[in-house]
């Protein structure tokens, strides 16, 4: 799979938000190369995706908190700052 073109939106829940095209690259990780999910279910808060995307000159997971049909990806933690990733 190539590389697609992605972005990060950094700020603050409630306040306006800053938009950023991040490189972007696919790393699956062991589970997702044996085709298995993270979780029994499938779903979590924390759930790793095979994306990783270039955020201040490092190399960062994207991770999904997704329960039922839909998800929000991110990356960092979701404590600090909102930093939602788009495709």
């Amino acid at each position: 799979m190539s590389a697609q073109q992605l972005f990060v939106n950094v700020g603050k829940a409630g306040e306006p938000m800053v938009t950023v095209a991040v490189e972007s690259k696919d790393a699956p990780m062991r589970h997702h190369k044996l085709g298995l999910s993270w979780t029994a279910s499938g779903y979590g808060k924390r759930i790793p995706t095979s994306m990783m995307v270039k955020y201040d000159g490092k190399w960062r997971r994207v991770y999904c908190c997704i329960y039922s049909n839909s998800g929000t990806c991110y990356i960092g933690t979701w404590n600090n700052r909102m930093i939602v990733v788009e495709g």
